[in-house]
């Protein structure tokens, strides 16, 4: 799934220059663009560090904000786990509601990424919704696979922080040209993934994408790698906003888009090891 945090325009939406409104807007540049981050031998707010609260948002308050949507993604998997029922013959039974929920999630996610304003109230909707399916599907994976979800939820947290380390040691620098060839592969990802949604309906497999073989790995290992980069893009979005002093609310958005990203790289490191167990 593409991050509808990732582009100018959203970032334009969230740092728009309200008269009404104290401490939002965003520093115009001589370009009109938006300020860059701190460079490399400023203080980062991702490292450690006093950070000022007010109106206006923080850093702080978009990582409480992800923690809060974590936590309810987290408690509506184990929910979502449970409503699978495996009997004594190894046959699997899911509920056809779970199908709703996986629909609604898109759909709350398509919303956000237009209303950014509605995150306070669309984030948390998203999170339980999508919890559910996420905590099914895992359920699936591991009657499949033993020890196939602890191992996918280790390698995820393994890529956040690895991802964080490059981003707050400016080791990897967001530039414009690394934003949108990420962008791009991200955009390229979903429109395969959607026309082989497409050709499923009619019966038909895309070559390769499920194929357990070196090939299908390598192109899983790609994605998870697209992935991973996404959330330096998250870090990105959520520096430069509160270096434009948006207010307080866009804290979640940042967080949604940051959760977006981390339930995508889960997903894609479960695909993968389930190609691994498979080979």
């Amino acid at each position: 799934m593409a991050n509808p945090t990732l582009n100018s325009s959203a970032f334009e939406k969230v740092t728009h220059r309200d008269p009404g409104q104290v401490g939002w807007g965003t520093p115009q540049g001589a370009d009109g663009g938006y300020p860059p981050p701190p460079a490399p031998d400023e203080v980062s707010p991702w490292r450690p560090g006093p950070i000022s609260g007010g109106d206006t948002m923080t850093v702080n308050g978009a990582i409480t904000a992800t923690g809060v949507l974590m936590v309810l993604l987290i408690g509506s998997a184990v929910l979502g786990w449970n409503t699978v029922e495996v009997d004594a013959f190894g046959q699997v039974q899911i509920p056809g509601w779970l199908f709703i929920a996986s629909l609604g999630s898109f759909g709350i996610a398509v919303l956000t990424a237009f209303k950014p304003d509605f995150a306070r109230i669309t984030g948390p909707l998203y999170a339980l919704l999508t919890g559910l399916w996420v905590g099914a599907l895992s359920h699936l994976y591991n009657v499949a696979y033993d020890g196939i979800v602890f191992q996918a939820v280790a390698g995820t947290v393994g890529v956040l922080a690895m991802m964080l380390f490059l981003y707050a040691t400016r080791i990897v620098k967001v530039t414009d040209k690394l934003r949108m060839g990420v962008i791009m592969a991200t955009g390229a990802i979903c429109l395969v993934y959607l026309f082989n949604i497409v050709l499923s309906l009619f019966g038909v497999d895309m070559p390769f994408i499920h194929d357990a073989g070196p090939v299908g790995i390598l192109i899983s290992l790609v994605i998870v790698g697209v992935a991973a980069m996404n959330l330096l893009l998250d870090f990105d979005f959520i520096e430069r906003a509160v270096a434009a002093g948006a207010p307080k609310k866009v804290e979640w958005y940042g967080a949604f888009g940051l959760m977006v990203t981390l339930v995508w790289l889960y997903l894609e490191i479960l695909r993968l090891l389930g190609k691994v167990n498979r080979s």
